[in-house]
C-alpha cells in the first residue's frame, strides 16, 4: 500500500490514535489522582473553546448539513453545551469529595466511605445530528470526573470534526483531550481500544456492534441510542396546544433528533382536528418553509432518500400521506417538508425504524389503556411525551410505561435539565449521564472500610469452637 491509498491512510490514522491512547493510558496509571484545580482548569478551557468560537461552530455545522438553522444551533447546541460545562464546573469540587457511609452495626466502630476516583481514559463516539452538543456534554462530565478523553467525531460532519480537533489542540495543550476523525472503519478501531469507559450515541443497530467490540476488552459502555418516542395526547387536553408543542419538538433540526416525537397517539375521531392544528403550527413557525433559514436540511442524500423511501413504502402499504406544509419537497437542497401519515401499521418501515426526520405517523386510540398497551407492545423508547391535565390519567401513563425520560405537556425539555440523568432503557440505551449521574458514570466509586483499633474480629478466627458457634447462631438467628 502506498501513502495515498485510503486503506493505508485509515490504518495509519488508527495507529496514530492508538498511540495517543497508549500515552493517555500510561499517564492515568502514573498519576491516577487528578486534583480539583486541574479539573476546573480543563472545564474552564472547554467553556472558552465553545464560547469563543461560537460563530465558527455555527458555520461549520451549517456547512455539514447543507443548511442548519443558525438559531437552532445556538439554542440547541451552544447554549446546552455551555450549561453542561458550567454545571459540571460548579459542582465538580463537591462531587469529588469522599462521602461517608454508615457501616454495618456489627462492624462498628469501624468507618466506611465512598471515594470517587477517575476511571482513566474515556472514549466518546459522537453522532452527526448534534455534533457539538453530543461531544461536549459527555466530555464535560468525563473531565469533571478527572479523566483523559478521546473523542471520535462522525464522518458525516467533517467540518465540525476538523474544527473541534483544531481547537482541542489549542485549548488542551496538556493532551487531556484528543479528537479522532475518520470513517466507520476508524470508528470500529476506536471502539476496540481498551478504554476505561466508552460512551456511544447513535442508532440501536450500530450500538449492538459497539457493545460487541467493547466486550472483547470488557470495556463498560454507556449507550445512548434512539427508538420510537411516542407522544400521547389525553382526551381532555387542548388539541391545538398539544399540536404546537409536538410539531415544534418534531421539526427542531428537521426531526433529526434522537428524542423527537416519533409518532403521536390521539383520541379516536380527533385525527383530522390534530392535522388541522399541526398545519397551523407549521404555517406560523415556517411561513415560507422552502426558503426560510429557520428550517434545517436533511444531513445528506442517503438520509433524504431513506426518508423518501419510508413515505413510499407506507403509501404502497395503504397509509394516507398528508402534507403539513404548502411547501413541496426540494431534493436538491435536501429540504423535506413535514408530512403526517395516517392508517399506519407495524408492517411499514416507518413504524419499525426510528424516523429521524420530519415524518409524523398519527395513530388513534379508544381509551388511555389502549394507548399504554400500544407503547408497551413495542420496544421501550428513549423518550415519552404525555399531554394531559388529568392528574390520574397522567400518573397512569407515567406508572404503566417505561421510557428513558419523560416530558409532560411539552417535548424535548427533560434533556435540558442538568439535574436529571439522561439515558435510555433496553433497545433505547443503557447507562446515564448529565449532572451528578454523568460524574458518577465516569468515576469509580471506590468503597473503603476503615477498621477500628478496637474491634471484635478476633472472636471469629479459627480454630472454631463453642464461642464461634454461639456467635454465628446469634448472627443468623
Amino acid at each position: 500500500m502506498n501513502a495515498t491509498d485510503p486503506a493505508a491512510r485509515q490504518e495509519s490514522d488508527a495507529q496514530d490514535f492508538a498511540a495517543v491512547f497508549e500515552r493517555m493510558h500510561a499517564a492515568t496509571r502514573r498519576s491516577p489522582l487528578v486534583d480539583r484545580r486541574t479539573r476546573e482548569a480543563r472545564l474552564d478551557a472547554l467553556v472558552a473553546l465553545v464560547h469563543d468560537n461560537a460563530d465558527r461552530f455555527v458555520e461549520a455545522i451549517s456547512a455539514d448539513f447543507g443548511h442548519r438553522s443558525a438559531h437552532e444551533t445556538r439554542l440547541l447546541e451552544l447554549f446546552p453545551s455551555l450549561e453542561a460545562i458550567r454545571h459540571n464546573r460548579r459542582h465538580a469540587g463537591s462531587w469529588m469529595k469522599p462521602r461517608g457511609r454508615s457501616p454495618s452495626i456489627w462492624f462498628r466502630p469501624g468507618r466506611a466511605r465512598l471515594m470517587p476516583q477517575p476511571l482513566g481514559v474515556v472514549g466518546i463516539i459522537v453522532p452527526w445530528n448534534y455534533p457539538l452538543l453530543l461531544a461536549v456534554s459527555p466530555l464535560a462530565a468525563a473531565l469533571a470526573a478527572g479523566n483523559r478523553v478521546l473523542v471520535k467525531m462522525s464522518e458525516f460532519t467533517p467540518r465540525t470534526g476538523a474544527l473541534l480537533a483544531e481547537l482541542v489542540g489549542r485549548y488542551f495543550p496538556d493532551g487531556a483531550v484528543t479528537v479522532v476523525l475518520g470513517d466507520a472503519a476508524v470508528g470500529a478501531a476506536f471502539a476496540r481500544l481498551p478504554f476505561d469507559h466508552l460512551l456511544f450515541t447513535g442508532s440501536t443497530r450500530v450500538g449492538r456492534d459497539i457493545m460487541r467490540m467493547a466486550a472483547d476488552n470488557l470495556t463498560p459502555v454507556t449507550l445512548e441510542l434512539g427508538g420510537k418516542s411516542p407522544a400521547i395526547v389525553g382526551a381532555g387536553y387542548p388539541l391545538a396546544k398539544a399540536a404546537e408543542r409536538i410539531m415544534v419538538g418534531k421539526l427542531m433540526n428537521a426531526g433529526q433528533t434522537c428524542i423527537a416525537p416519533d409518532y403521536v397517539l390521539v383520541p379516536a375521531g380527533s385525527e383530522e382536528a390534530f392535522l388541522a392544528a399541526a398545519r397551523e403550527v407549521v404555517a406560523r413557525c415556517y411561513p415560507d418553509l422552502g426558503n426560510t433559514p429557520d428550517y434545517t436540511a436533511i444531513v445528506n442524500d442517503r438520509h433524504y432518500q431513506r426518508l423518501a423511501g419510508y413515505v413510499e413504502d407506507a403509501r404502497a402499504r395503504g397509509a394516507r400521506i398528508e402534507p403539513l406544509s404548502a411547501a413541496g419537497a426540494d431534493a436538491t437542497r435536501r429540504k423535506m417538508a413535514p408530512l403526517a401519515l395516517l392508517g399506519v401499521n407495524d408492517s411499514m418501515q416507518v413504524m419499525q425504524d426510528e424516523i429521524f426526520g420530519p415524518l409524523l405517523p398519527v395513530l388513534p386510540y379508544r381509551d388511555i389503556g389502549e394507548a399504554i398497551a400500544w407503547v408497551n407492545d413495542h420496544p421501550r423508547p428513549l423518550a415519552l411525551y404525555c399531554f394531559d391535565n388529568d392528574g390520574a390519567q397522567r400518573d397512569r401513563v407515567l406508572e404503566e410505561t417505561v421510557a428513558g425520560g419523560v416530558t409532560v405537556n411539552d417535548t424535548i425539555l427533560h434533556i435540558a435539565q442538568e439535574n436529571l440523568p439522561f439515558g435510555g432503557v433496553g433497545p433505547s440505551g443503557m447507562g446515564h449521564y448529565h449532572g451528578k449521574e454523568g460524574f458518577d458514570t465516569f468515576s469509580k466509586q471506590k468503597a473503603v472500610f476503615y477498621q477500628s483499633w478496637l474491634n471484635g474480629m478476633s472472636l471469629f478466627n479459627p480454630p472454631y469452637g463453642a464461642l464461634f458457634e454461639r456467635l454465628t447462631r446469634f448472627l443468623i438467628r
